[in-house]
C-alpha cells in the first residue's frame, strides 16, 4: 500500500486569483473539477496538480515550503522575473546576501518562490518546477520517501531530497534548525492507491499524527509529517 501525490495545494485567501497568478507564471492550464478550490496542472513528469484551497489562515512567518523555478540561460530567469513582478509578485527578503545569483519573489499572498539562475545541475531534467525546498529534518525526508515510495536522491549532512521514479520535481529538506509553523503555507494531498484507512494507519505507522478532520471535508483526513507539517490523505481517487 502507499499513495501518489496527488497535488501541492497552497492555503489561499483568494483562490481563483493566486490559481491565475500562478497559471501565468508556469503556463498551466487550469482543472475544471476540483474538490474545494481551484487546481492546475503542475505540467510535470512527477504527475501532481497544483490546488488552491480557500483558508482564513494568517501568515506569519516564512513558509516552510516554496517552489525553486529553473532557468536555462540568464535572459530566461529574467523573463521569468518580469512575467511574476507584472503578474503581481514581489521581490522578498528571505536572509540572501545581496548579491545572490538566484532571486526570491513572493507571490500575491506572500508566498515566497525562488528564481533560481541557469546552471544549476542538481535540477538539471526536473522541470520548470525544479524542485519543493522545505525547511524540515532528515528524519521528515525518509519519511516522505517510504509515505510517496520515492527514493532518496540526496541524503548527506541531515540534507534530504526525493524525486519520483518519473522524474520531475525534487522534495528536498534543509536539515535543522526548524522553521516556526507559519501558519498558511504549501500542504501536501496524497491520494491513496488502496483503501484510504488502511493507508491512514499505514502513514501513522511510519511517523504521522492524526489532527482534526480535514478543511473542506469530502472525506479527506488530515493529519502532520513528523516535523508537524499538515497533510490530507484524500477519498481514492
Amino acid at each position: 500500500m502507499s499513495s501518489r501525490l496527488f497535488a501541492i495545494s497552497f492555503d489561499a485567501h483568494q483562490p481563483e486569483r493566486l490559481a491565475r497568478f500562478w497559471s501565468g507564471v508556469l503556463g498551466s492550464e487550469r482543472i475544471d473539477e476540483w474538490d474545494d478550490g481551484v487546481a492546475l496542472q503542475s505540467g510535470n513528469d512527477a504527475g501532481y496538480l497544483l490546488g488552491f484551497r480557500p483558508s482564513r489562515t494568517r501568515k506569519t512567518a516564512q513558509n516552510r515550503l516554496h517552489f525553486d523555478l529553473t532557468s536555462s540561460s540568464l535572459d530566461d530567469q529574467q523573463q521569468t522575473v518580469a512575467r511574476a513582478l507584472g503578474l503581481g509578485a514581489q521581490h522578498a527578503d528571505v536572509g540572501q546576501e545581496p548579491d545572490a545569483a538566484h532571486v526570491v519573489l513572493a507571490d500575491p499572498e506572500g508566498n515566497e518562490f525562488c528564481v533560481l539562475e541557469p546552471g544549476n545541475a542538481f535540477l538539471a531534467g526536473c522541470g520548470f518546477i525544479g524542485a519543493l525546498a522545505c525547511d524540515g529534518s532528515r528524519a521528515v525526508g525518509h519519511f516522505w520517501s517510504r509515505a510517496l515510495g520515492w527514493p532518496l536522491v540526496w541524503d548527506q549532512d541531515e540534507e534530504t531530497a526525493v524525486q519520483s521514479p518519473d522524474g520531475g520535481t525534487k522534495i528536498t529538506w534543509g536539515g535543522p534548525p526548524l522553521m516556526p509553523d507559519p501558519g498558511k503555507d504549501l500542504h501536501l494531498d496524497l491520494a491513496p492507491n488502496g483503501d484510504q484507512q488502511a493507508e491512514v494507519e499505514r502513514l501513522l505507522s511510519l511517523g504521522a499524527k492524526r489532527l482534526d478532520s480535514a478543511p473542506g471535508g469530502n472525506g479527506a483526513v488530515l493529519l502532520a509529517d513528523p516535523d508537524g507539517n499538515e497533510f490530507r490523505v484524500l477519498t481514492r481517487r
